[in-house]
């Protein structure tokens, strides 16, 4: 598995690349300047960037927001040594896949790079919409309900379906901005849509009422279906965080590392 190490200091750089490396992992760079990093993600099969938020050139946050919109597929661990209670949630916000607070211990690292990459393989272990199905409503699966997740948040995505698919659910498709969800809604008519507020193009809000139309319009099989909107993550993502059922109509989830959803485990009572 390749990853890129980047931070401006000279002994982190040096201990993090002897500690991957003795982990299996193939470092093809470890870079001190953050106007380095585009060029050296272009030019190798990457995985994973081990990207520090203080850089000179550019700061990590900035880089982040453009490898995530470019390589979606590669995984940001954000690393920082900044006191802000704020990074955190920014980092996640724009995409992070895992963070880390200096000082850290090598447990830790690994631990962290661990969860990213099981998550990474839950998402891709996932089956695929084929071509064919994509201009067909997707029939359930073995009693597995549908479902559509929205985020402009590419790890977000990545993030809740692993979790989804771990509950049971069939993720039939993914979009990330309202127009999109509407699209989605429309050809797959699911059961379940986890919907984000925040987004470019369409927000979330705006776009519901949309999905409700295309889907009645349709006539759609389940009759019933319950939307839910997330507004953010809580935390670090590779905390795994459980969605917890807020108060209103048709449904309103948050992100929360420690309250379970019992109506989306296997086997619970749909209402």
């Amino acid at each position: 598995m390749q990853v890129l190490i980047v931070d401006d200091n000279a002994s982190m750089r040096t201990l993090l690349t002897a500690l991957l490396v003795g982990q299996g992992y193939e470092v093809v760079a470890a870079l001190e300047d953050g106007n380095a990093v585009m060029d050296a993600v272009r030019r190798h099969r990457l995985r994973i960037v081990c990207l520090d938020y203080q850089l000179p050139g550019r700061n990590g946050l900035d880089i982040l927001k453009d490898i995530n919109a470019e390589f979606p597929d590669i995984d940001v661990l954000f690393i920082t040594a900044s006191e802000d209670s704020t990074i955190e949630q920014r980092a996640a916000d724009a995409g992070a896949a895992g963070f880390l607070r200096k000082p850290f211990g090598q447990k830790q690292v690994l631990d962290e790079l661990r969860q990213v990459t099981e998550t990474r393989g839950q998402a891709n272990r996932a089956d695929k919409v084929s071509p064919a199905a994509a201009s067909q409503p997707t029939a359930p699966r073995g009693g597995k309900r549908n479902a559509i997740i929205v985020d402009d948040n590419s790890s977000i995505r990545l993030l809740l379906k692993g979790v989804l698919i771990e509950l049971g659910l069939n993720i039939v498709a993914q979009a990330a901005n309202g127009e999109e969800a509407i699209k989605a809604a429309r050809t797959h008519q699911p059961e379940i849509l986890f919907l984000d507020v925040n987004m470019p193009i369409l927000s979330g809000l705006e776009a519901l009422p949309r999905i409700r139309e295309v889907s009645l319009g349709n006539g759609g099989r389940h009759g019933h279906r319950r939307h839910l909107a997330g507004t953010g993550t809580a935390g670090s993502l590779p905390w795994r965080p459980r969605l917890h059922r807020q108060a209103g109509p048709p449904g309103l989830c948050r992100s929360h590392p420690e309250k379970a959803v019992p109506e989306l485990s296997p086997g619970a009572r749909r209402p």
